[in-house]
């Protein structure tokens, strides 16, 4: 299965919930915009439902998801003295 890139995921994500409020709001016209989202969402995931195509690219991004790590400073090389005090 081909993974698609995670820039695509979050604007077919953020598209869908635009649209979706839009349609709340009673905004007809959105409601075939919604349809392609919904569709590329489905062929994206390789999925055949909507529930489930959120529910796969929720997955496939938290995946990608790497935790930021602070890099440890290197070891200082200390003199005797300095060990000493």
């Amino acid at each position: 299965m081909l993974i698609p890139d995670s820039r695509l995921l979050r604007s077919l994500l953020t598209r869908y919930a635009d649209l979706r409020i839009a349609e709340a709001r009673g905004e007809r016209r959105e409601g075939e915009r919604l349809e392609d989202v919904s569709y590329t969402l489905c062929v994206v995931t390789g999925t055949t439902r909507v529930e489930d195509a959120l529910a796969a690219a929720d997955t496939l991004l938290a995946a990608r998801r790497v935790p930021r790590v602070r890099p440890v400073p290197a070891p200082v090389d200390l003199t005797a003295a300095e060990l000493a005090a």
